[in-house]
């Protein structure tokens, strides 16, 4: 990418897990973004769910609060100009696409699985949760850190 983003919407289906984890990781990486002044961050999702308690265990877990976010749809959003499009599910590409195709946004997306669909024990659940929040740490980091500033 030529010039780096300034706002970045992330998006997945519902904005109950995934979106919030990423855009509240982003957020927290964003002071490591050397030279690039303010970065704007925001989720939504195809549709709105209600924001998972094992999502924030997992984000709890790493000193990030997402308890307070209120999942919301793309069409929730008051600022629709976004650099940056980053989608997690194939629902959430396809809308991105279907909303970028006049606008001059760069869309990525980053298959990224939906770990409430894991069954099992409230432990073998949460696991999923860490790898689903662990993976984005490390493809954010790998997308918006300098390598100096990815070691912090």
């Amino acid at each position: 990418m030529g010039a780096s983003p300034k706002a970045v919407l992330i998006a997945c289906t519902m904005n109950a897990v995934r979106s919030p984890m990423a855009a509240a990781m982003l957020r927290h990486l964003a002071g490591h973004l050397q030279g690039r002044g303010g970065l704007y961050v925001e989720s939504a999702g195809v549709r709105a769910g209600e924001l998972d308690p094992l999502a924030v265990q997992a984000m709890d877990e790493i000193g990030l609060e997402i308890a307070a976010h209120k999942p919301r749809r793309f069409e929730d959003l008051e600022d629709g100009s976004f650099d940056l499009v980053i989608t997690l599910s194939p629902e959430a590409q396809h809308k991105a696409m279907e909303l970028t195709r006049t606008a001059d946004t760069q869309v990525e997306y980053w298959p990224t699985m939906d770990p409430t669909a894991v069954e099992g024990s409230r432990e073998q659940r949460l696991a999923a949760y860490r790898a689903v929040r662990d993976q984005l740490m490390e493809r954010l980091k790998g997308r918006f850190l300098t390598p100096a500033a990815a070691d912090t």
